[in-house]
């Protein structure tokens, strides 16, 4: 990585985390992923006839994330070969993409799911002509087509590169471009993380206000408020573990990698945040879908009578005995 060598700077971050921790962080992210994120497009595809908005949101935040850990085994090979990349330089530049736009299109989604809830539980009658399927799937086109656009520039600015002899995949962009990296690195922190959560905690804000007032109360049914304060919880966990650290380990990173060069304890310090907090960030993946399934009735009851009924038709089989009375 960029981190690695940087002026005589050592890595301190030990190689039992960079070799064993990181490798398994990716791979349980990758597995659980996989399985969540695909049940939840599985039941949608299969069982849902008619797309409410909240669903159209929050399967285009689980397809952020499929296709996000979709690229993870090339990362685990990677941290496993000691930051190695053999991969190729177009391979570089696509994982690092979609990374990124993992991150910021799931902050976008993460925010019409806000606004979303906030008129429901704030505004549930004069919001209802702006609550509508064809409103949500133009605004899942619009925050796809601003990520697209606004990350169109990581394609020039990641590459591979040799450092100490071994070809490695820059995951910003190379050392001696971090002055040209960091305007449109703090415009991607802006856009895309500090005005979607100024948004998101105001629409909180309301809500919770809107929650505990009695007149509210009557007005807002006891399942959307059940829904809110889960989502409100989900999203609040969402943020404390992945979203904020992340993004002020990397603001600060790339100040010091820019103007404080010099002051070497500094940037050892703020490398080794950098670097170990990398992977918890990847954790959103698996944390969205269960924002999905967290918020919904239906699904998780399909489930259970699903492996009801299975459990019912297993036992009767075994009573029987008879293969064919199973067979149907």
């Amino acid at each position: 990585m960029d981190w690695d060598s940087f002026q005589g700077v050592p890595y301190l971050v030990p190689d039992e985390y960079r070799k064993i921790f990181a490798p398994l962080m990716y791979g349980f992210v990758f597995a659980l992923g996989m399985v969540l994120n695909g049940t939840l497009l599985c039941l949608v595809c299969c069982t849902t006839k008619s797309w409410s908005c909240s669903v159209i949101y929050l399967v285009n935040l689980s397809v952020a994330d499929l296709l996000y850990v979709l690229t993870l085994p090339l990362l685990i090979i990677s941290y496993a070969m000691e930051d190695a990349w053999p991969f190729g330089d177009t391979a570089c530049r696509m994982v690092r993409f979609s990374s990124s736009a993992n991150l910021h299109s799931s902050m976008l989604f993460l925010m019409c799911i806000s606004v979303h809830r906030f008129l429901g539980v704030c505004y549930p009658v004069r919001a209802i002509v702006y609550k509508t399927k064809r409103i949500a799937a133009m605004v899942s086109t619009f925050v796809w087509i601003v990520v697209a656009t606004e990350l169109l520039p990581t394609f020039a600015f990641t590459h591979t590169g040799i450092i100490k002899n071994v070809t490695v995949c820059f995951d910003m962009t190379s050392p001696g471009d971090f002055h040209q990296y960091l305007p449109y690195g703090l415009f991607t922190t802006v856009v895309c993380f500090f005005i979607p959560t100024l948004v998101i905690f105001t629409c909180y804000c309301s809500m919770v206000k809107t929650l505990f007032q009695t007149q509210a109360n009557i007005q807002v049914g006891q399942e959307m408020r059940r829904k809110s304060a889960r989502t409100i919880i989900i999203v609040c966990l969402l943020f404390g573990i992945c979203f904020v650290p992340h993004y002020i380990t990397k603001t600060m990173y790339l100040f010091l990698r820019t103007y404080l060069t010099d002051n070497c304890n500094a940037l050892q310090r703020m490398i080794q945040a950098y670097v170990i907090w990398r992977p918890f960030v990847s954790l959103n993946s698996c944390i969205n879908p269960i924002l999905y399934f967290a918020s919904s009735k239906k699904y998780p009851e399909d489930i259970k009578q699903k492996l009801i009924s299975e459990w019912k038709r297993q036992a009767s089989c075994k009573e029987c005995r008879n293969y064919e009375c199973c067979s149907h």
